[in-house]
């Protein structure tokens, strides 16, 4: 459960703004879009792959140029 203490004479739109970065650095919302269909675990892997083999290839690319 997150809790974030309001400080004396702090705006909401502040504390607001605090809440979300420590719910987002969580993962919950990111967890819970993954759980809401089945994927079979060779599809996640070739996305993980895939997804490297980007990453991989964009950084190559940048660090040569």
């Amino acid at each position: 459960m997150l809790i974030i203490s309001i400080k004396d004479n702090e705006a909401i739109d502040k504390a607001l703004k605090r809440f979300k970065k420590k719910f987002e650095k969580t993962g919950v919302l990111k967890q819970l879009r993954s759980r809401s269909f089945f994927q079979k675990g060779s599809i996640t892997k070739r996305q993980t792959r895939l997804r490297a083999a980007y990453k991989e290839k964009t950084y190559h690319t940048e660090s040569n140029a």
